[in-house]
């Protein structure tokens, strides 16, 4: 039995496949492109456990359908490897969250990842796993609990405080996300997601001219990560021109450096709607880019990942004018909604998809109608502070124009008032 690169011990006599463990925990900590490295440890040993168990990992992450497909003959391969190999407690622990994530059983799959977080705090991959994963349930305090447990064993290592720096942005302590944000990247200039977090607390403070600066001095960094990283730091810089009232330039960056690097990758696709959706609120001529985002998308109308991807899918195939995609789209969230032991998918999910597609059809009445009510829960469907300001930016415009209806003498079911 070997150890990886955080004294963790690893069911497997060769090197190699340590070797590639390693290489897959830092490309996945650090957002880089080769975390397909690991497909390489499991076809050099078939019993170590952990690696065909990360194997699954590196497909669940596409966050799709044919994702979980893909995922499957790597959790039985792991599952078999555990059995054959006595793989280690966390081994086995690893094959039960990730087992539960392919299910679609969020909440078991994070409760596994904390308790392992408990039991191992040195495995810095499930903390990384664990936070998105209570992302995704709008889990903010919880991100931060679990962050902070990580310090006494990861005090020296940038990526546990790139992950403190983000929790602490999302609950709004945004001194204290600062600093340990920029003392990450002090630690380590290519930690791009410490990098984001700064970004993250420097719009919601509205500083956006140091906001451009700070990315900017970092944007070379980038190259070398997945697209999701790399489109989504491109994604807040145009942010910031927005701020400044500088459409002209974030939609230059649309164009150039958030759509195109990987189109058929879903986190792409939801950096590339709302980037797209905001420019349209600031006034922008967007042309036929919707035609193009929604060809992309339309695939994926009848996965139920996640019902953030849901919302950002049923928009831009609203503003194509695909009014078929969509309600199958719809349909098949009121479907899921009605088997689903979450209320979120019932009394949130579904309510707030129509809402936002009313309102790309500029039907702000019903999309006021829709949205109103989902104040303060929309976080429990997914996305951070940042990209939860776009649903928030939509909902006050359209009850801003339900009461200027309202007021001129029609309600907003559009009887005389």
């Amino acid at each position: 039995m070997r150890r990886d690169r955080f004294g963790l011990p690893v069911t497997t006599e060769a090197s190699e496949v340590v070797d590639a463990i390693d290489g897959f925990v830092a490309e996945v900590l650090s957002h880089g492109k080769g975390a397909a490295v690991i497909l390489d440890a499991a076809a050099i040993d078939p019993d170590a456990t952990l690696a065909n168990a990360y194997c699954a990992a590196l497909y669940l992450f596409l966050q799709t359908d044919e994702g979980t497909r893909r995922a499957a003959p790597w959790l039985e391969r792991a599952r078999q490897a555990a059995a054959r190999a006595g793989a280690t407690e966390r081994e086995h622990a690893w094959v039960v969250a990730l087992d539960a994530w392919a299910r679609g059983d969020v909440d078991t799959a994070l409760a596994s990842h904390l308790d392992i977080a408990r039991r191992w705090p040195r495995d810095l991959l499930n903390a990384k796993l664990a936070q998105i994963h209570q992302l995704n349930l709008g889990d903010r305090q919880g991100m931060r609990d679990l962050a902070e447990s990580l310090l006494p064993a990861h005090g020296d290592t940038s990526y546990a405080w790139g992950l403190l720096a983000f929790a602490l942005e999302q609950v709004g302590e945004l001194d204290a996300a600062q600093a340990a944000g920029e003392h990450a990247v002090a630690m380590n200039r290519d930690d791009p997601w410490a990098q984001h977090a700064v970004a993250h607390v420097l719009e919601a403070r509205g500083e956006a001219g140091k906001g451009i600066a700070w990315l900017e001095a970092l944007a070379d960094s980038w190259e070398r990560c997945s697209s999701f990283m790399l489109t989504h730091n491109w994604w807040h810089l145009a942010l910031f021109h927005l701020d400044r009232a500088e459409p002209e330039h974030a939609l230059a960056l649309y164009d150039r450096r958030v759509w195109g690097v990987r189109k058929t990758y879903v986190q792409d696709q939801v950096n590339a709607v709302s980037l797209l959706a905001r420019l349209e609120q600031a006034g922008a001529d967007v042309g036929n880019r919707w035609l193009d985002v929604a060809s992309h998308v339309r695939p994926r109308i009848y996965d139920r990942q996640n019902a953030f991807l849901d919302l950002h899918f049923g928009y831009a195939l609203a503003r194509a004018g695909e009014d078929v995609a969509v309600a199958k789209l719809v349909g098949g969230i009121a479907d899921h909604g009605a088997l689903s032991a979450s209320p979120v998918w019932r009394e949130i999910a579904l309510p707030a998809v129509r809402g936002l597609v009313a309102y790309a059809r500029g039907q702000l009445r019903e999309a006021a109608a829709r949205l109103g009510p989902l104040a303060g829960r929309m976080h429990l469907l997914g996305g951070s502070t940042a990209q939860q300001v776009w649903f928030e930016q939509m909902r006050n415009d359209a009850l801003a124009h339900a009461r200027s209806q309202t007021h001129a003498g029609v309600s907003m079911a559009g009887q005389p008032a």
